[in-house]
């Protein structure tokens, strides 16, 4: 079900960008065919460059340390610029947990609109990224800013991980389950509440709640594959995922758990265009006997969504499996 309104911001933030959150993300095949042009660097201790599309670089420092780095930054997902610190710090120290490592510092990324948006406001945007920071035990130390004609607001984080247990998107191997482990939809909700206002606790809750647990238990339960599920939606992340790691994925439609008010707000139109371009780009790859409507929610662009674990973790859905591999085909929907 959807939640009734609450008291509305007198300035809403989401209206001053075009996009919002992952979904104003460059498109996945457009952002392919530019990198193809681009020399990768390269050397012994670069141990994830861009070769997969993983989700942050690694380098080694020695036997058991490796610096693991990224940044991540994007226009309002909501109206409360507190909530939009909180949701962009978590989504860029994501990177670092689906890597396998822990955040160690991070800096500010801000554009500000000073003529059209109160810098105040801006305060509170680093407020929560500040709150949320502490929260994961990382130092937030300084950055950066600009004058830009749309707010922007993220981090670069770097964290330290074991080079010899990494979580990479080109680790996955066939007969290992694929665990999901938040709900998907925050896109489609958060289309809503741009276009009306409405608040979705719900969907805040899932972009505030940090991926440090997940990769813990990962790591834990020696799981050596992963990614996090952001602006390409869980079919595109699943894609580069599968591709990279030469298997095919397996995706069990009725297991995958989505947020409450999802479906409903669909129905009702509410579609980032983010979300039918992740489907467009997956579709060549893909084999499904579900409706349309359900791919497009599986492709739903998701901001600081959860991590895609090809291992088993307690306490969260399995949603599939990975196979082998099936030519041309990256996943099969069932």
């Amino acid at each position: 079900m959807t939640t009734a309104p609450t008291q509305r911001p007198a300035l809403r933030l989401t209206q001053f960008a075009a996009g919002g959150g992952c979904a104003c993300k460059v498109p996945p095949g457009e952002l392919e065919r530019v990198l193809a042009d681009v020399v990768p660097a390269t050397g012994d201790d670069l141990l994830v460059g861009v070769e997969t599309g993983d989700d942050a670089a690694v380098v080694r420092l020695d036997g058991d340390r490796a610096v693991v780095m990224t940044t991540d930054f994007f226009t309002p997902v909501v109206d409360d610029p507190y909530d939009w610190g909180r949701i962009a710090a978590a989504n860029a120290m994501s990177d670092v947990w689906a890597m396998g490592g822990d955040p160690l510092v991070a800096v500010n990324l801000l554009g500000w609109p000073r003529d059209k948006i109160p810098f105040e406001l801006a305060a509170e945007v680093l407020r929560g990224g500040a709150d949320t920071a502490r929260e994961a035990g990382c130092h937030l130390a300084g950055g950066h800013s600009i004058d830009d004609p749309e707010p922007k607001y993220g981090l670069a984080v770097t964290g330290i991980a074991d080079p010899a247990r990494l979580l990479r998107n080109d680790a996955g191997r066939p007969g290992v389950p694929l665990t999901l482990t938040k709900p998907l939809g925050v896109g489609v909700l958060n289309n809503r509440h741009k276009a009306t206002g409405e608040v979705f606790p719900q969907a805040i809750a899932s972009m505030t709640a940090l991926n440090r647990d997940a990769s813990r238990a990962a790591l834990a339960a020696g799981v050596v594959c992963a990614t996090d599920v952001t602006g390409f939606g869980l079919l595109g992340h699943l894609h580069k995922l599968a591709r990279a790691s030469g298997v095919t994925a397996v995706v069990d439609s009725a297991a995958v758990p989505y947020l409450d008010g999802v479906r409903s707000s669909y129905a009702e139109g509410f579609v980032p265009g983010g979300s039918r371009r992740n489907l467009d780009w997956v579709r060549p790859h893909l084999d499904a006997s579900v409706s349309e409507d359900e791919l497009v929610l599986l492709a739903d662009a998701q901001t600081s969504g959860g991590l895609l674990v090809a291992g088993e973790l307690p306490g969260h859905p399995v949603i599939g499996e990975l196979a082998p591999a099936e030519a041309g085909v990256t996943i099969r929907v069932r």
